[in-house]
């Protein structure tokens, strides 16, 4: 039986998109049923949904998010980046986030959506290089669940599913567009998605895909014209994306995050080329080594259990012509196999395995597309003992890594064998629509089997699960709190009775419980305060922190509880025993907390009062007289005077970012320790116009960048418009399809 490149129907595509989505569906459920908070651990529960609570907080109450002045080194939005405050599906989900009660629910079914718009991008791709639906369905449905997905990405790492989900839709379109089929707006469209989302590794694929597209496409037609197509969009895309990064690039001089280590390698979440070999086997561990060691306990690197064996079933002579339009999907693999096996740090790129997701795309693309395409049972017997020799050389590297699973890893190939056989029958049967049948419901058993063999790679905060039952147990702090504690103290797991969340914040938590407080969680930090409070990403300090928080100033007399217009300091009685036995710092008292969360902290709060509530954001002056008239997240605006010269000292941190006026003429603002943002009035200032602005470094640039790539894709709209009017009745014709001998 003789095949073409497959053409699909509307209705084939409809029906078998469809049954992406309802396999995705089933497994999430099933996921669900197994733990109602799979898809709510580490940085989910702990960093991601915080921030859509308190963005959609502030979206709410009319305002465009910036920074949030109280969370001082994490509350810089713009530089944080991946609050998707330029990208309007991820601001929809912030403004529905307040909304929605349960917190781990609301990350499941975020996780969802992007799942399935996941699932379909691979179905789109693997259908516009001739796939059968049947077998495009297969590899979208697998792809939600291939392992560094399932353990990393749907557990914690929402950020990159998004990412990813929105590149390879991308990728998809930029097919079309290429080929004529369709405009360029889809693709820029899907592309600008990916890179404001925010995350680097994303933004990264959207230009590998990209220039691997322009290479495939020209090698395919063998004309320069679809490439240029490709690159023209895919440059607009990332004009319009720029503005996410920008203000993080032109500010990471004060972060964590300067690059300055340059490139080294050890060896920490890189993946060698040697563990995607065992992509075919569930119960196969990685020598990968991450927070859970030097091997990874899980199948981090499993793509499907077919995949693999799949491959003996090709009639690989009959390729050779069709590996021109598979160029681009070939070239992807190769880069991310390239990029996945280290250095393990780039300047601020790092951990390489992050990409992980996108070599088992890559393979499901080509696997549906070879196969569909190209697959045969003739001759049967040396093709069914070619997928035995792979199925035995699969079980033996995993045994090599995970040596002590090897009874697991010989079942597992027994049970691929039978599941093989049944496959091959309904193939033979039934053809690409009963194969896929019974490819498609493996899948899920097969997830439901890893998630409930190997625990979670990555941590479970144990948080409470809903925004009410979280503010029900917490005291109801108001004013702003600055929190002692360490977070590595707590012994958190799921029976023990230490578990602080009704007495502590550490990630995101208080933004959980809309209280504000100067810890939470940050990727990008503030080198100078950090060093300050000794604070780290999760909010947590060290022993010397108190110390340093009542610490006074020398230039200013004031303590740095003060500058920052603290109103109350918790600390935690693990790392401050018996803390409350000592007299209070001047100015404060000791203050009995509710029961519970008397159990693990002491409270101080001021004698006078709360300081955070009086409207403005002006900590002290030095020789100098402030009277302030308004104040809010970006602005500051005062009264100065100051007869001998002296400063305005801010309770604001030192971004890059901030300008000044004097009676409307250029101030120059500065950073007191590099923190405390402050200017100095020269002699003789007298009831003078002190302005303070806040705009993020290179948000400028990144508007006109919003702006040209929207002209070009315009642009190109027209062109695309009129040349399909041109060519409406004379189509460019493909090229010539190889023909083949498919399973079935």
């Amino acid at each position: 039986m003789i095949s073409t490149r497959h053409t699909s129907t509307r209705t084939q595509r409809w029906a078998w998109g469809a049954a992406v989505a309802a396999v995705v569906c089933i497994g999430f459920g099933a996921l669900l049923l197994h733990d109602h908070r799979y898809f709510y651990l580490d940085d989910s529960e702990s960093g991601a949904v915080g921030n859509w609570i308190q963005l959609g907080h502030i979206l709410r109450s009319g305002h465009f998010p910036s920074l949030v002045l109280d969370q001082w080194m994490s509350g810089n939005y713009p530089v944080e980046g991946q609050g998707g405050l330029w990208n309007p599906v991820q601001m929809l989900i912030n403004f529905i986030a307040p909304s929605v009660d349960d917190m781990a629910l609301l990350a499941a079914g975020v996780k969802l959506f992007f799942s399935i718009v996941l699932g379909w991008g691979i179905f789109r791709v693997a259908n516009e290089y001739g796939a059968h639906p049947a077998w495009a369905a297969v590899a979208g449905a697998s792809a939600p669940f291939a392992g560094f997905t399932l353990y990393f990405e749907q557990t914690s790492w929402v950020t990159s599913l998004i990412g990813a989900a929105w590149v390879i839709q991308g990728w998809a379109s930029g097919i079309r567009y290429a080929r004529g089929k369709s405009g360029p707006i889809p693709m820029f469209v899907f592309l600008y998605l990916a890179i404001s989302v925010g995350y680097v590794h994303a933004a990264l694929m959207a230009g590998v895909v990209t220039a691997c597209l322009m290479v495939g496409e020209g090698v395919y037609s063998g004309k320069w014209l679809p490439s240029l197509r490709v690159a023209t969009v895919g440059a607009a895309a990332a004009a319009a994306g720029a503005i996410t990064f920008l203000p993080g690039v032109l500010t990471s001089a004060v972060t964590w995050r300067t690059g300055a280590d340059g490139v080294y390698n050890d060896n920490f979440l890189t993946a060698p080329w040697s563990e995607t070999i065992t992509a075919s086997i569930p119960t196969s561990v990685t020598s990968i080594e991450s927070w859970s060691g030097e091997t990874t306990v899980a199948p981090i690197t499993y793509i499907a259990w077919f995949a693999v064996p799949a491959l003996a079933f090709v009639a690989w002579k009959s390729i050779g012509p069709a590996m021109r339009e598979l160029t681009a999907p070939l070239a992807v693999l190769v880069c991310v196999l390239l990029f996945t096996a280290g250095p393990s740090d780039i300047g601020q790129i790092r951990w390489p395995a992050r990409v992980l997701p996108f070599v088992a795309l890559a393979a499901l693309i080509l696997i549906a597309v070879v196969v569909s395409r190209f697959g045969t049972l003739r001759p049967l017997k040396p093709r069914l003992l070619a997928a035995g020799l792979i199925i035995v050389v699969l079980v033996l590297r995993a045994g090599s890594s995970g040596p002590q699973f090897m009874g697991r890893h010989l079942v597992a190939g027994l049970a691929m064998v039978a599941a093989g056989v049944v496959a091959l029958y309904f193939a033979k049967r039934f053809g690409a629509a009963g194969i896929a049948g019974v490819l498609l419901i493996s899948i899920v058993p097969v997830a439901l089997y890893q998630v409930s063999t190997y625990t979670p790679v990555l941590i479970n905060w144990q948080l409470p699960q809903s925004q009410s039952a979280a503010k029900a147990g917490f005291p109801d702090y108001q004013g702003t709190t600055l929190q002692l504690g360490d977070r590595s103290l707590i012994r958190m797991g799921p029976h023990s009775r230490e578990i602080p969340w009704q007495s502590q914040v550490y990630g995101n938590y208080a933004k959980d419980l809309n209280l504000s407080y100067a810890n939470a969680y940050t990727p990008v930090g503030h080198q100078a305060f950090g060093t300050l409070l000794c604070m780290g990403f999760d909010g947590s300090t060290c022993k010397d922190a108190y110390k340093r928080a009542f610490t006074v100033d020398r230039y200013t007399g004031r303590t740095f509880v003060d500058l920052m217009q603290v109103d109350r300091v918790v600390l935690q009685k693990k790392q401050y025993p018996f803390a409350d036995r000592k007299p209070a710092p001047l100015g404060w008292k000791w203050v009995t907390p509710p029961l519970e969360a008397g159990k693990f902290t002491y409270v101080l709060e001021r004698v006078d009062g709360p300081v955070s509530g009086k409207g403005n954001r002006i900590a002290t002056t030095v020789n100098a007289q402030a009277t302030p008239i308004s104040s809010d997240a970006n602005h500051e605006h005062a009264t100065v005077s100051s007869p001998t010269g002296g400063s305005v000292v801010f309770s604001r941190l030192a971004w890059p970012g901030y300008t000044a006026t004097l009676n409307g003429k250029p101030l120059t603002t500065k950073g007191l320790g590099d923190t405390f943002l402050y200017v100095d009035l020269p002699p003789g200032t007298r009831d003078a116009d002190l302005a303070i602005t806040f705009r993020p470094p290179g948000q400028r640039i990144g508007l006109a960048g919003i702006a040209a790539g929207l002209v070009v894709v315009a642009a190109l709209t027209v062109i695309d418009f009129r040349q399909r009017r041109r060519t409406r009745r004379t189509p460019e014709s493909a090229p010539a399809p190889v023909p083949t001998e498919p399973i079935g």
